[in-house]
């Protein structure tokens, strides 16, 4: 199960201003109740999300967990970190096992050791629960507490299930910004530290869509991943994996030792030494 003992990170004012707590018939009271008061949001109670007006998103409980969920008349669907069914559920049966980028990039294809992954940037959980159904034992930073909120409800929901029950066991989730635990663990805390910073969109044609936009105001740019990519190349034993879209520019600091290139996104890898074959 995940670890989310330490206390939630403070949401900026501006956050506290979009975003509020609120729940179906059917969604959890009492986890409501929670969750508004860890994060300091204001609690709806029972609403339909197309009639609230006062804020553009909804962390929404209804009968199938925790989404993130955009409001007003037409809106999409929520947004979950979801790990059973749906692209996750399909990906974990059928996903091509080793053989999957992210695989590649962190080198399960040259070793049989189990290695200890650290997803900085973990977002909806989404790569780190890849690398742990290939028997990685993960440990996820999400410092956006909205987004933290997403996952370890996703996670929690995920335990409950037969199939993902033994890959969840191989996740640990902690609060909080990975560069503080990487600046402050000894040397080698990790085999691999995997990176995947949100890119600084500039463009604003590029968030034409209403719910990237209000999923991009609640988390932000990584624009301290300069400084992350360096504590993880002081803390990684075998290498540093960063996720990036295709045609971005790598993170200020080395070049990469390789890239691995797919359809929208790559992988630069920054390999220290090499892993171990057993």
């Amino acid at each position: 199960m995940p670890d989310s003992s330490s206390e939630p990170s403070a949401l900026s004012a501006l956050c506290q201003n979009t975003v509020a707590v609120a729940r179906s018939a059917l969604g959890d009271r009492f986890q409501a109740e929670a969750l508004a008061e860890s994060l300091g949001l204001i609690n709806l109670g029972v609403v339909r999300p197309r009639d609230v007006r006062d804020f553009p998103v909804l962390l929404f409980l209804d009968e199938q967990g925790l989404g993130l969920q955009v409001t007003g008349k037409g809106a999409p669907g929520p947004v979950r970190a979801e790990f059973v069914t749906g692209k996750m559920g399909y990906r974990r049966e059928h996903g091509g096992g080793a053989g999957q980028l992210v695989a590649k990039a962190v080198g399960l294809q040259k070793t049989r050791a189990t290695l200890h992954v650290v997803d900085a940037t973990a977002g909806l959980g989404q790569d780190a629960f890849v690398l742990a159904s290939l028997g990685c034992r993960v440990t996820l930073f999400e410092r956006n507490p909205v987004i933290h909120a997403l996952l370890a409800d996703g996670l929690a929901r995920a335990a409950l299930n037969m199939d993902c029950e033994a890959i969840v066991a191989r996740m640990r989730l902690l609060e909080g910004s990975s560069i503080d635990w990487l600046l402050n663990s000894d040397a080698e805390a990790a085999d691999i530290v995997y990176l995947d910073p949100m890119f600084p969109h500039r463009d604003k044609s590029a968030l034409v869509k209403k719910e990237m936009q209000v999923f991009r105001t609640i988390v932000g740019d990584d624009e301290d991943s300069g400084q992350l990519l360096a504590g993880a190349l002081e803390r990684a034993r075998y290498r540093v994996v960063v996720k990036r879209p295709r045609k971005a520019p790598a993170i200020e600091g080395p070049e990469p030792t390789t890239r691995i290139e797919g359809k929208s996104s790559r992988y630069d890898v920054y390999s220290i030494k090499a892993l171990p074959t057993q």
